[in-house]
């Protein structure tokens, strides 16, 4: 009877279950959380469970990731953001001057309606919103492979003119998600993540990969003050990436950097804050790849000891030649 009554008294309640999945589903990797959801919703057993954390862990996950969702009618992409939220479930994409609402979950557009006048700037801040808009499309077309930009104005959008302070902030967002093949080349800088934990893992170059995601996220606040004649930008770079093929490993790196520029016409700063941008975002992936090119003579010797079980000196000087299981085993002896 002891024994039952310590049974029942350690079975999870509705809601400990709920709270369970929700962290689950929040932390999944880069577009991974269907695949969490499918088998925490197996595990779990518990429909209604299930229905309240996803309910509350997908709008949370979508924004932190800024999942990026073709609109209803096909007019563009919609970025899920909270810099964009303007209702329950509803998403303000400043291009086409559109709201779409959206299922969380199912991750899709399920309707679209017009912008109402509230919700957009004034024509005075449109004009140096449109302009810096299309300066980071270009930028953006450029750099990312399937990559997305919004520009959304997050103070001051009712100023008429002259004389007031006003505030963008730029959201930049791309992802590569190939779980079950991705032939990874590196060519763009979103492939530039995944190259960086083929180093780690031992790999070279080129290399058929199962299971890889990855992803870009860069916020920048853009802060026009007319007084001081300045525009002031402050931007925080996040880099996640995925690897699971015989492992399992993560990257999540982020970087904070600010500069500043001159207020002028909506047309040359937009040049200026789109370089400026430009230039911080090439800077950090460069130090980030010169950081893992170095991997094998610094942090890979610190991560084990000097001498294995066999007794045998690690070929530090000929890393990159080994995948980490076949070819490290191989070359060691290990395992035969």
């Amino acid at each position: 009877m002891a024994d039952g009554e310590e049974r029942e008294g350690s079975e999870l309640t509705r809601e400990q279950k709920k709270e369970i999945a929700k962290w689950f589903l929040t932390n999944a990797p880069v577009g991974e959380i269907q695949y969490v959801a499918k088998d925490v919703r197996s595990v779990l057993m518990d429909d209604s469970a299930y229905e309240a954390a996803a309910g509350a862990a997908f709008p949370i996950y979508n924004k932190t990731h800024l999942v990026s969702i073709e609109m209803q009618d096909r007019s563009g992409d919609v970025i899920i953001s909270k810099y964009g939220e303007v209702g329950d479930d509803s998403y303000l994409d400043p291009r086409t001057a559109q709201v779409a609402i959206v299922d969380h979950v199912e991750q899709m557009c399920t309707k679209v309606r017009p912008a109402a006048d509230e919700e957009l700037p004034s024509s005075y801040i449109e004009e140096f919103r449109s302009i810096l808009d299309a300066e980071l499309c270009k930028y953006v077309g450029e750099t990312y492979p399937k990559g997305t930009c919004a520009v959304y104005c997050t103070s001051g959008k009712d100023a008429e003119g002259p004389g007031m302070d006003f505030e963008f902030t730029v959201v930049i967002s791309a992802a590569r998600r190939s779980p079950q093949n991705f032939w990874c080349v590196y060519q763009q800088r979103v492939v530039s993540s995944f190259y960086i934990w083929i180093l780690l893992a031992g790999y070279y170059l080129i290399f058929n990969i199962k299971f890889s995601n990855g992803s870009w996220r860069s916020i920048w606040i853009v802060e026009f003050k007319d007084d001081l004649q300045v525009v002031e930008i402050k931007g925080n770079i996040q880099i996640d990436a995925h690897y699971f093929e015989e492992g399992n490993v993560q990257l999540d790196t982020n970087n904070e950097c600010r500069d500043s520029t001159i207020f002028q016409s909506p047309e040359d700063s937009a040049i200026a804050i789109a370089n400026i941008i430009r230039h911080h975002e090439t800077e950090y992936m460069t130090s980030l790849e010169a950081s893992y090119l170095n991997l094998p003579d610094t942090t890979f010797k610190d991560l084990r000891r000097k001498l294995p079980v066999t007794r045998t000196l690690f070929p530090w000087h000929n890393t990159l030649q080994f995948s980490l299981t076949r070819e490290i085993s191989k070359e060691l002896g290990i395992g035969k």
